[in-house]
């Protein structure tokens, strides 16, 4: 019996070839210039961030002078007093500036959502517009209105006290906001909740248009009034946007840095009460030429943030609040 010979294959035209490259690759071509600029500026930084965590360094020096060093640097820092005092100066500004954050941002966006519809866009944009304001043009501004002799919260506040029955009410002093240990906290704070109220506004309002306005009206036609309806109906269904906005929140006022370090001029104020975790890393690194201690102090600073938001998970997500009925 004769073998039947191969069929042979048919060449590809060069245009049928640049078609088939085309379905088969020019996906990934699209994007990868994502996944390279990741990779440069995203991956490469964790891991030789993980990596110097181990190792002491000093940058002047170069990089062959590494030295492997295990877990010192990581103990340095859980044993340096400054350390946990950038800490727990950070977790209290986290607090002053989180908390209001979201007690004026919830009504507020209950308010424009439903008694001042008309004029919604207008208004949001005006609250937002701190956000996309330059955080050193706020933190200059805000440094003038803090002066001791000259600074307009002083002044305001010295108005306020001659004012006859809550007077009394107001200092009759001039506040040294950024030069005592008792107010340079407070002061950061105020700077923190104005830039990102409006922030946590745009949030709430967005999480707000996901609720039915058929429960609203039913809501009314039973004669709940607007603070039963708030209550009742807007909080509980708000609670996985609160829990977005608090996660924002925790992760953001845990790495503050720019408002602190203007209003201080970078000293971190008397006493170094306005000092946080994230400053006292860049001096860790700037000052003191301590690459690798910088590094573990940021890991270790992730792992609060980290215990912080598992915490906040409990309370706000699905296995907390947000999933009770």
């Amino acid at each position: 019996m004769q073998a039947h010979a191969p069929r042979p294959r048919e060449r590809l035209s060069t245009a049928a070839r640049w078609n088939n490259f085309q379905r088969k690759y020019a996906p990934y071509i699209f994007i990868s210039p994502f996944f390279i600029l990741f990779l440069i500026f995203g991956l490469f930084p964790i891991v030789f961030m993980f990596y110097l965590s181990f190792q002491y360094w000093q940058p002047s020096a170069g990089l062959g002078t590494m030295e492997y060093v295990g877990l010192e640097n990581y103990t340095d820092n859980l044993t340096d007093p400054a350390f946990w005092s950038s800490l727990k100066h950070t977790l209290s500004m986290a607090l002053m500036s989180g908390i209001p954050q979201h007690l004026i941002a919830i009504p507020l966006a209950f308010a424009i959502n439903t008694g001042l519809s008309r004029i919604k866009g207008p208004l949001t944009a005006v609250y937002f517009l701190p956000y996309i304001t330059s955080v050193v043009a706020i933190s200059v501004t805000f440094f003038t209105l803090f002066s001791w002799q000259y600074g307009a919260v002083n002044a305001a506040l010295s108005s306020l006290h001659t004012l006859p029955l809550i007077g009394g009410l107001f200092p009759a002093e001039k506040i040294n906001w950024l030069g005592e240990r008792a107010f340079i906290q407070p002061a950061i704070a105020m700077v923190v909740v104005w830039r990102f109220t409006g922030w946590n506004v745009v949030l709430y309002l967005a999480g707000l248009q996901a609720i039915p306005k058929d429960l609203y009206e039913a809501a009314a036609v039973d004669g709940a009034t607007k603070l039963r309806q708030f209550w009742h109906i807007t909080l509980p269904l708000l609670r996985p946007t609160i829990f977005l906005a608090v996660t924002l929140t925790l992760i953001g006022n845990l790495q503050l840095f720019e408002e602190p370090f203007i209003l201080t001029n970078g000293s971190g104020g008397p006493g170094q009460m306005g000092t946080t975790a994230v400053m006292y890393m860049l001096r860790t690194y700037q000052q003191y030429n301590e690459a690798g201690l910088a590094a573990a102090m940021a890991w270790l600073l992730f792992v609060v943030i980290l215990v912080l938001t598992l915490i906040n998970n409990r309370i706000f997500g699905r296995s907390g609040l947000a999933g009770r009925d």
